[in-house]
């Protein structure tokens, strides 16, 4: 998700988009210990997106403030 997308999403779209891009790293995680997980560099990819969304929240918030 680029940071483009990310701003072209509603406040309650960034919130759902967190909780379920958390829930796919636990699930990376978890798989990382139990399997072998075929494509690594998904965890960067996910731990860049949360923070492009937080990033984002935060600069929506400050600018309401």
């Amino acid at each position: 998700m680029t940071g483009e997308e990310v701003r072209k999403l509603t406040d309650e779209e960034i919130k759902v988009e967190l909780k379920r891009m958390r829930a796919e790293l636990y699930q990376l995680r978890t798989q990382s210990v139990t399997e072998k997980v075929e494509d690594v560099s998904r965890f960067g990819k996910v731990r860049k997106d949360i923070a492009r969304m937080l990033g984002e929240r935060t600069k929506r918030l400050a600018a309401k403030a």
